[in-house]
């Protein structure tokens, strides 16, 4: 970075020196005063605690599935030593560098429960949510700076109201975690571009975000080679920072494959093959109605059910909120050439998320978890959108403060009055656990779930169906548990009230594989048939990855949609 070069988005220093003893204490306060600076590190902290006891109120009104159960368990082994999670064959993200530690952290606090994986989803939305601040209010201050908070609150808030929308982004690991890496870098570049250790630490980011979700791959890594790319030729200036963090960027993607294979290398987990293709052109119309569906799933304007006056008014308000997010898009793609680092990045990313899903394979109405990252960056552009840098006149500041937290708290208090829901995985599991039965197989979505309630002391293992034959099924799961000569599987559930998901399986279905049980309860709306041999004995081979990385299964295997998971790998769906 050359002296005296200026940074799109940074006021000139020296055109914004305060002067006097206000400005002298404002300095004073800001840059050298260690206390001050330990009480807004505590605000910062404060502030994510609360928001989290809001956002962990509100996960509890909708159950966890086996997808955040099974990435529960696997922090629990990160706990316990398996650092690489080795034996694993996690799903085609691994979600392993921000939520599996952040769920080993909170089991090590709280232990191996329900509970514990609905306050880490609440922390992992929460973490997000304070870097989009801290991206929102950049060259603000006073009131301006609040309020650009509360406009990223209340856009964040707004899809939490509805159940689609908890389900995306409080129910479990949906890829809005990745988020953080996402915003932590713009927010970086944005405010220390010509620092030395920026570019390498870009690298650093990018790549431990890669190795836990491909999206960063897809989407931020593209964002910034573009933007740098952009500004190295606009200023004619090779040798700059935008040269180096673009350089980093890029090089973030063989350190990334690299890491991974020493991972594997070292017994580390295995990936399922990802069903990321580009789609035929004639499909792409058809996926961009499903991407404007999924857009307003994502931000809560889809209306899920009957209306009522409520569900008017959060729909309502979810519209707003999308339409400032769209304003601040097309202000930053007007304003391009004077527009500050951070918000050229946003608008790449979310131009680059939008692109890859609508030419994609993914594209789906129950896929808007792909695109999870345009919503904290829609959040930042509509704040910054909507409320300008400095606020004058000390009415004008009332009125715009009062807005912005009435905007952000409304939401957040409404999706906390809906009553808490009780899975029937609880029941179930306290169930098993009293009349001593320890291990079971069961469909994928009446697995792990009931084991994560049981606090694993009760285990049920997911298989999978194909033409009345039962194996493994293996997707975020270990091929150990299905060792006929470790284990002993005595009982199979049954799904019966939730059979239309083909990953449920019936009592007819079982019987007409495994035959006649020696005896059938009937519990929380489930049955469990209990048997006088071991269930594993009686498996087909399974479908599994091969260590080349190519999916191999049983021919003709197909599975349903689920509600949140519509890729299945190998084409199981």
């Amino acid at each position: 970075m050359h002296v005296g070069e200026q940074y799109s988005g940074h006021p000139d220093p020296a055109a914004t020196r305060k002067t006097g003893p206000l400005g002298q204490l404002r300095r004073r306060v800001g840059r050298r005063d260690p206390v001050a600076r330990l009480w807004v590190l505590a605000a910062w902290i404060g502030g994510i605690l609360v928001l989290t006891a809001v956002l962990a109120r509100i996960s509890l009104a909708s159950p966890l599935n086996s997808d955040g159960a099974n990435i529960a368990l696997q922090g629990w082994d990160l706990l316990h030593g398996h650092l690489l999670l080795h034996g694993w064959i996690v799903s085609d993200a691994s979600f392993y560098t921000f939520e599996v530690p952040l769920l080993a952290l909170g089991e090590a606090l709280f232990g191996l429960t329900v509970i514990t994986a609905h306050i880490v989803s609440a922390l992992t939305y929460a973490i997000v949510a304070a870097f989009a601040v801290a991206v929102a209010r950049t060259n603000s201050s006073g009131a301006a700076a609040a309020a650009r908070c509360g406009v990223v609150i209340a856009v964040l808030a707004a899809p939490v109201v509805t159940q689609p929308g908890v389900a995306i982004l409080l129910e479990a690991p949906q890829h809005i975690g990745t988020s953080a890496y996402f915003l932590g870098c713009f927010l970086l570049i944005d405010r220390a571009p010509g620092w030395r250790f920026t570019a390498p630490l870009v690298s650093v980011i990018l790549t431990v975000g890669q190795v836990g979700d491909a999206t960063v791959l897809y989407v931020a890594v593209p964002a910034v080679v573009l933007v740098c790319a952009y500004r190295v030729l606009a200023s004619r200036e090779i040798r700059s920072a935008d040269t180096a963090i673009g350089v980093a960027a890029a090089a973030s993607v063989p350190l990334a494959i690299g890491c991974r294979a020493a991972m594997r290398h070292l017994g580390g987990y295995v990936l399922v093959p990802p069903r990321n293709a580009i789609s035929q052109p004639g499909q792409w119309w058809s996926n961009a109605g499903l991407t404007w569906h999924d857009i307003r799933t994502l931000f809560g304007a889809a209306a899920p059910g009957p209306a009522s006056a409520p569900s008017v008014v959060a729909v309502a308000f979810a519209w707003v909120c999308l339409a400032a997010a769209v304003i601040g898009l097309a202000r930053v793609a007007w304003t391009w050439r004077t527009a500050s680092r951070a918000e050229q990045l946003l608008g790449a990313a979310i131009v680059a998320n939008l692109l890859v899903y609508l030419v994609s394979t993914m594209a789906s109405s129950v896929s808007a978890r792909e695109i999870s990252a345009v919503l904290p960056c829609g959040a930042v552009l509509a704040a910054r959108a909507v409320v300008p840098g400095r606020i004058t006149g000390v009415n004008r500041a009332a009125a715009t403060l009062f807005v912005a937290a009435v905007a952000a708290l409304a939401p957040l208090v409404a999706a906390a009055a809906q009553p808490t829901v009780t899975p029937a995985a609880v029941p179930l599991a306290a169930w098993l656990k009293a009349h001593k039965l320890s291990y079971g197989i069961a469909g994928y979505w009446s697995g792990s779930v009931v084991t994560l309630a049981s606090g694993e002391t009760v285990q049920i293992r997911a298989v999978a169906s194909q033409n009345d034959d039962f194996f493994p099924f293996y997707w975020e799961t270990k091929p150990g548990w299905y060792a006929a000569s470790q284990h002993d599987a005595n009982f199979m559930i049954a799904d019966t009230a939730r059979s239309s998901i083909s990953d449920n399986f019936s009592v007819a279905d079982i019987e007409g594989h495994f035959g006649r049980p020696a005896a059938i309860y009937h519990v929380a709306g489930y049955d469990v048939m209990v048997y006088r041999k071991n269930l594993l004995r009686h498996l087909g081979t399974p479908w599994e990855p091969s260590p080349a990385g190519r999916a191999q299964r049983p021919t003709g295997v197909t599975t349903a949609v689920c509600h949140s998971c519509s890729q299945r790998p190998g084409g199981i769906r």
